[in-house]
């Protein structure tokens, strides 16, 4: 064993152990705090052979090779960099800027593809993300001025922007939990192969070829195969979504040894709105807590290349093999160490996943300390041996990205989740790094660049990841819980579809930034029913009619309508299912007329007219006020007659189920008394409705149920004529008191 290979193994070693005294010394917070059965931990060990057996080779072996050939061109990009410069004429910031533009590209193309991929099959968009890389890769090959290299190069990150939120959602359900970080590795290896074979395969096709040009020939060669490779990877198998943490949420709840493989019939995946999606990706703890050791690691493996490639010319005087060889050595070594590193990461999570979060965050901690000495060393030798490490331990943390992320990110949205991880590498890391590095190389130097940008990122970076690491243990609960709930819910509609409840909210959390508002909160309405919602203001009434109309996104728990999940739909996907929210304050145009208020609320069905004049008929049939008014401004009208106009405006959309918050704040007491009788009269028609109300007297008028909310927790759920024997809640109604 050289002593380069003696000095890598030792630091990666020492990362290790000191992470396991941390373990050992029981910080952060372990699974027997937990009162749920974790996905993956405490499986029996599992070897990489017997997962592949379970999952098959043909998905691992096909994205494997389409990861080489991705981080071969990548990698003669930063190899044949000053050659290409050269010869047309790019100065070396341009072709930084080249390659943080074709970061941007990979982090914006994942928003789009993560979606589809945790809506579509995977394999089809595996398939044509690399047919276009191989064709951009022979754009880049005939290119002849800069514009045209960057042209391919930004358009080949639409390639890559395909690797963690689909490839990586492909292998997650593919391969089974205990076994992912080693599944990922050989991914990860894949890559580093490519990088070490970079001096021979695209130095040497530049050499062969010969002459200014010879670079170009790189690209060329590399479209073939993977063009080949794309067209086979059509043929990727479509596993079963969370079909392992679905396996162990049954296998934890049987008293049979013959537990089925999944614990519930797949059925219609709930349809997932993208910003819905996101917006409850975002609020995961871990996907938080890793923003910025994320972007430090797109930093450090995609642009300090290129920049280390211009400064080992400047300083030492290499060529472009011995530049590639410098980055080759790391890549060889990291070979060794990624197969290590995935399985102690394995070992970890089974018995305690935070400690598995804890190893990625060590392996990023140390560049911040070797990245200022490498870049200080006197000669190219001692810069490639000081620098081994750092290239080493970063390329072992992004190997262990796609295994934290998908574990972290409930199964229905693995794409989007990674998508978010792809935009923290690449767009963050790669892109905003890159082009902050471009221009500090045109004002300083390439050391001044590197040394500004990474040395931050990974010593910050890696040190939230650790301190937060008991995050993955609360996010995997959560996931449990909800999927405990999904199959509950599941069986409870089989069983009993009749007795289904028109509404369900379960189990929901809401906070704005950092500040909670709602606190597990659950109810039903029945179909038919009128629940009154009470609630001294700033309790979050409002809050929750929000989540429940889908303009807000919980950070947990479900919102189900006749026993389907809406949680990810967007409001306007809720609206055509029938559910229709009247909200508080000012609902209606000022400006316009009576009759063009009405129109504007209908403007979904405006296709039909006959349909549409109905509608409006039916609703000035419900308010004989308004039907002689219908040519006269909203401005004209009362605010009580306003709100019976907003009212008017919900009604006309004909609603299954009718959300009105704050149905009787600042109103005269004769038209609350009119508001009243139109509630009672619907109710008549079997309306399902959920109406906010200060007045425990109006609540008891219109609903024969209610649910009493106090600063983000339900207190109370029952008849509304019992909340008048509860004097701490009726204390709290009428004086605004604590319960």
């Amino acid at each position: 064993m050289s002593a380069e290979d003696e000095h890598v193994g030792a630091l990666a070693g020492a990362i290790l152990d000191l992470e396991s005294e941390r373990h050992v010394a029981g910080e952060g917070e372990t699974p027997e705090s937990i009162d749920e059965r974790l996905p993956g931990v405490g499986d029996e060990e599992q070897t990489l052979g017997e997962a592949l057996r379970v999952g098959g080779s043909f998905t691992v072996v096909v994205l494997a090779l389409l990861v080489g050939l991705n981080e071969l061109a990548s990698t003669a990009l930063a190899t044949l960099a000053p050659d290409m410069a050269r010869t047309i004429r790019v100065s070396p910031a341009g072709l930084v800027a080249t390659s943080a533009a074709s970061g941007a590209v990979v982090a914006l193309a994942s928003v789009p593809l993560g979606w589809t991929g945790d809506r579509r099959r995977r394999g089809p968009i595996v398939a044509w993300a690399s047919l276009v890389f191989a064709v951009l890769s022979v754009l880049a090959g005939l290119a002849t001025s800069g514009a045209t290299i960057l042209l391919a190069r930004v358009g080949s990150g639409v390639a890559r922007s395909d690797e963690l939120p689909v490839q990586g959602s492909l292998l997650a359900d593919q391969y089974p939990i205990g076994a992912r970080g080693r599944v990922w590795a050989v991914l990860a290896m894949a890559g580093r192969v490519a990088v070490a074979l970079s001096p021979l395969v695209v130095g040497g096709v530049a050499a062969v070829a010969g002459g200014g040009h010879g670079w170009q020939w790189a690209f060329l060669v590399i479209a073939v195969p993977t063009a080949v490779v794309a067209v086979v990877a059509f043929r990727l198998p479509e596993p079963q979504r969370g079909r392992y943490e679905r396996a162990d949420l049954v296998a934890a709840g049987s008293e049979s040894a013959d537990a089925p493989d999944v614990p519930f019939d797949e059925g219609e995946p709930e349809p997932v709105a993208r910003e819905a999606a996101y917006a409850r990706v975002i609020r995961i703890a871990t996907i938080r807590s890793s923003v910025l050791a994320l972007a430090a690691i797109g930093f450090g493996l995609f642009s300090v290349p290129v920049l280390a490639s211009f400064f080992l010319r400047e300083h030492y005087r290499l060529g472009s093999f011995g530049r590639g060889g410098v980055l080759a050595a790391g890549a060889v070594l990291a070979l060794v160490t990624i197969p290590f590193v995935s399985r102690q990461y394995d070992q970890r999570y089974r018995t305690d996943p935070a400690a598995a979060l804890r190893l990625f965050g060590w392996l990023v901690l140390p560049a911040a300390v070797l990245t200022p000495v490498q870049y200080f060393m006197p000669n190219a030798v001692l810069f490639t041996i000081v620098g081994l490490p750092t290239a080493v331990l970063l390329a072992a943390a992004y190997a262990l990205v796609g295994p934290l992320v998908t574990s972290a990110v409930p199964y229905r949205l693995r794409g989007t989740g990674s998508a978010l991880a792809s935009i923290c590498i690449f767009f963050v890391g790669a892109t905003a790094g890159g082009l902050l590095a471009a221009a500090l190389v045109n004002a300083y130097n390439p050391r001044v660049a590197v040394l500004s940008i990474l040395v931050p990122a990974t010593l910050i970076g890696g040190a939230l990841v650790v301190q937060r690491s008991s995050a993955l243990t609360e996010d995997l609960a959560t996931q449990v819980r909800d999927t405990r709930e999904e199959r509950d819910e599941r069986e409870r509609r089989r069983q009993a579809p009749d007795e289904l409840p028109a509404l369900q909210v379960s189990h929901v959390d809401f906070s704005y930034g950092h500040v909670q508002v709602l606190f597990d909160v659950g109810f039903e309405v029945r179909k038919g029913e009128v629940l009154a919602l009470l609630g001294t203001n700033g309790a979050g009434k409002s809050t929750l009619l929000r989540v429940v109309a889908g303009l807000g996104s919980p950070s947990r728990g479900s919102v189900r309508m006749d026993g389907r999940a809406i949680t990810y739909l967007s409001p306007e996907m809720r609206t055509k299912l029938g559910i229709h929210m009247l909200p508080g304050g000012d609902g209606v145009f000022r400006d316009m007329t009576v009759r063009e208020n009405i129109e504007m609320a209908l403007y979904n069905y405006r296709a039909d007219k006959t349909d549409m004049e109905r509608r409006i008929q039916s609703a000035l049939d419900l308010f004989p006020e308004l039907a002689h008014r219908t040519g006269e401004l909203a401005s004209a009208l009362s605010g009580g007659q306003q709100q019976l106009l907003a009212l008017a405006r919900t009604l006309a959309c004909e609603p299954e189920i009718l959300i009105i918050d704050e149905l009787s704040l600042g109103l005269a007491p004769i038209m609350v008394e009119r508001l009243v009788e139109t509630i009672v009269r619907l109710k008549g028609t079997g309306m399902t409705m959920i109406i906010v109300e200060q007045s425990l007297n109006v609540a008891m008028a219109i609903s024969e149920r209610a649910v009493f909310i106090e600063k983000g927790h339900v207190r109370y759920e029952g008849p509304t004529s019992e909340l008048i024997e509860r004097s701490d809640l009726a204390r709290a109604m009428f004086l605004g008191t604590e319960s």
